[in-house]
């Protein structure tokens, strides 16, 4: 607990982007609810569904289905991506690229859903990989920036 309160913050690196893009990439998995809704409306989704929400996949239009996926993806992808922006967050990383993979997380997320539900397979996993890449830029980040701290 000592090492986290007694971290040097390089160059006063701010922690502003990481947390914003903590909060970005939740909203991110909370919007990615509007297609799926639309989807699930054109399923004539009524009360009864709330039953079993799932079991109603199969009348969902294919953009729906797509829809039901990219949501889906968004839980996975925030659960790799949050543990990333909280270490920069105790762990400030100094690098512009740091900054700039916090910031296109939630923005590539956001395409992300937007291919996937339009059907547009290139741009989705160029979004996905991208999107991934700069959670693995947080980790690096981060993760050098408390050893060079500790040790």
């Amino acid at each position: 607990m000592t090492l986290l309160l007694s971290l040097p913050n390089p160059a006063n690196a701010p922690a502003g982007p990481f947390a914003w893009s903590l909060l970005l990439a939740a909203a991110v998995v909370v919007v990615s609810v509007v297609p799926l809704s639309l989807g699930r409306s054109r399923a004539d989704f009524s009360l009864a569904d709330l039953q079993a929400p799932r079991a109603m996949f199969d009348r969902l239009p294919a953009w729906g289905k797509r829809a039901s996926w990219a949501h889906q993806n968004c839980f996975e992808a925030f659960t790799l991506h949050a543990p990333a922006a909280l270490l920069c967050v105790i762990a400030p990383p100094g690098a512009a690229i740091a900054v700039a993979a916090a910031w296109l997380h939630p923005l590539l997320r956001a395409l992300y859903i937007g291919a996937y539900v339009a059907n547009v397979p290139p741009l989705r996993g160029l979004c996905w990989a991208l999107g991934l890449t700069c959670t693995g830029v947080l980790y690096v980040q981060g993760l050098t920036t408390l050893l060079r701290a500790a040790g």
